[in-house]
């Protein structure tokens, strides 16, 4: 098992973030063919929190959040290969701890993961709504 080491804050490069991405399940669903705008994404979220085995990002929660009164987690992604070990769960662990435990913490799931996110204490809502972007 590796030693896992957590950051709060960490800045990390888009070229690092795009790397993870494609090694997570979520590069389907970024658009990861346009670094500026992953840069963007990185830029404006105002809570990071990674996981690391020594030099390498193994994993990425980044959410947008107000540390009063809600949290939206817009990606949580772990290396294909380091899934399973609780990485994901500490990593949403920390965020909320980061956001403060008077925040909500809301996100919205990939079908495949839909699962995973009650066992690890999050409750299905039915009470949400969306306007999809348009790119």
């Amino acid at each position: 098992m590796p030693d896992i080491r957590y950051r709060v804050h960490e800045k990390i490069s888009v070229e690092q973030f795009i790397d993870l991405l494609q090694r997570s399940t979520l590069a389907a669903r970024r658009p990861l063919d346009r670094a500026e705008r992953v840069q963007r994404m990185l830029d404006n979220a105002n809570l990071i929190v990674t996981a690391w085995d020594g030099d390498r990002l193994v994993g990425v929660s980044r959410a947008v959040t107000d540390f009063s009164y809600c949290c939206y987690l817009s990606d949580l992604a772990v290396d294909e290969s380091y899934q399973r070990a609780g990485i994901g769960k500490e990593l949403v662990r920390r965020t909320r701890e980061a956001a403060g435990l008077e925040c909500t913490l809301l996100l919205l799931s990939a079908p495949a993961a839909m699962g995973y996110y009650p066992k690890i204490g999050f409750e299905k809502l039915e009470n949400a709504f969306a306007i999809k972007r348009e790119a």
